[in-house]
């Protein structure tokens, strides 16, 4: 994997990249959909690739591991085939999925023993076995093994979890690095800081990943119930340490403004369930603020969706019809709702890349800050 950056804002820490992967070009910044089990919700492939202009997406290695399991995968040639999909795939560890099991799992030196959220099975993951993992998933971008802390999080508890996921990931590294890829494509590894918001454990955790010298780097654990201010205090801490010229991935982030002022930080990469699920029940992203699409005051109203937006379905469906979908539980509006959400987010980003290279994001943000987050 290589990164190019092509442009720096000059009145912020914005800046447009490029990542080349050996399933093709990411343009940054960038939004990844995140297709779980190797599938994002609602959407056709075709439409991420051709509607939604989706350059990467993501895969979980937890949901993946237990099913379809990994000798499925690997029978089928690994993830990019298994979906058909022919672009870049980043996978997530794991190691979110089970922090978020608390009552079904234990957290030792080792790895982590949790039950199977499916049938109650028992299992192990471990730096090691994680590596092994994301090998045969197959994704072009993976992600170490790491602890992510609960917001809030007591000081000793945050020191003594940066410590385990720094020796968790000289195990990852040393898996890694001694392991080849399995399908004819390399793969690569992203180191993830942690440290709840507490400064100086951010700026030690960045020290340490920063020091492992991999081809990218992640920050992880934000996002997780913390006041915005806190998420933006800790990327600020955090990107004036990782090294310039590897692109950052600010892990589960977020809403458009979080988007925004992430990007004006220096972040290149982000991920989240947000315009999916939000999609899902009734909440619309758009150029002039947000819709909650199942209030009355869209009952009777036949304009499009999105009349500024190229999309089929924002062009051709009207406010009424997705509310009447969505109010009565049809595939169809969860369908359009999801396209329309995601679409939003890729035009966002691109539109902020676009600013970059013009040398006008920051103005442009803070407007687009104010307009974004209005609700209509």
């Amino acid at each position: 994997m290589k990164f190019q950056q092509i442009a720096l804002d000059p009145n912020s820490k914005a800046r447009a990249g490029e990542i080349k992967t050996d399933h093709g070009t990411i343009q940054t910044p960038i939004f990844m959909p995140v297709g779980t089990a190797g599938t994002v919700k609602a959407v056709h492939q075709r439409e991420l690739a051709d509607d939604i202009q989706a350059q990467i997406i993501l895969g979980n290695t937890y949901h993946l591991y237990l099913r379809p399991g990994l000798n499925t995968l690997e029978k089928a040639g690994g993830l990019h085939k298994f979906i058909n999909w022919d672009k870049p795939i980043l996978t997530d560890s794991g190691g979110y999925q089970v922090y978020s099991l608390t009552e079904v799992r234990k957290i030792k030196e080792e790895g982590v023993t949790f039950r199977s959220h499916i049938d109650g099975s028992k299992h192990l993951f471990t730096p090691e076995n994680v590596m092994d993992t994301q090998r045969t998933i197959g994704a072009d971008i993976i992600m170490a093994f790491d602890e992510c802390t609960p917001y809030p999080c007591e000081y000793g508890y945050a020191r003594r979890s940066i410590e385990m996921t720094h020796r968790w990931l000289k195990r990852c590294c040393d898996r890694f690095d001694s392991t080849e890829p399995k399908y004819g494509h390399s793969q690569t590894l992203f180191p993830i800081v942690q440290g709840s918001v507490y400064k100086d454990l951010r700026e030690k955790s960045a020290e340490v990943i920063a020091s492992f010298e991999r081809e990218g780097n992640a920050i992880g654990g934000l996002s997780v119930g913390e006041p915005a201010e806190e998420m933006y205090a800790m990327t600020e801490v955090v990107c004036s340490i990782l090294p310039q010229n590897k692109p950052r991935y600010l892990m589960g982030v977020g809403t458009p403004v979080n988007l925004l002022e992430n990007i004006a930080l220096g972040i290149d990469m982000f991920d989240c369930v947000m315009p999916t699920r939000n999609a899902r029940n009734g909440m619309l992203f758009t150029w002039n603020g947000i819709i909650n699409i199942k209030n009355e005051k869209w009952k009777n109203d036949f304009s499009a969706i999105d009349e500024s937006s190229a999309l089929f379905a924002d062009k051709n469906y009207t406010k009424a019809y997705l509310r009447h979908l969505i109010h009565s539980g049809e595939m169809l509006g969860a369908q359009i709702a999801t396209l329309h959400n995601l679409h939003f987010y890729l035009a966002l980003v691109k539109e902020a890349r676009q600013q970059i290279i013009a040398g006008t994001f920051y103005n442009w943000k803070n407007s687009m800050v104010k307009t974004v987050s209005q609700r209509l």
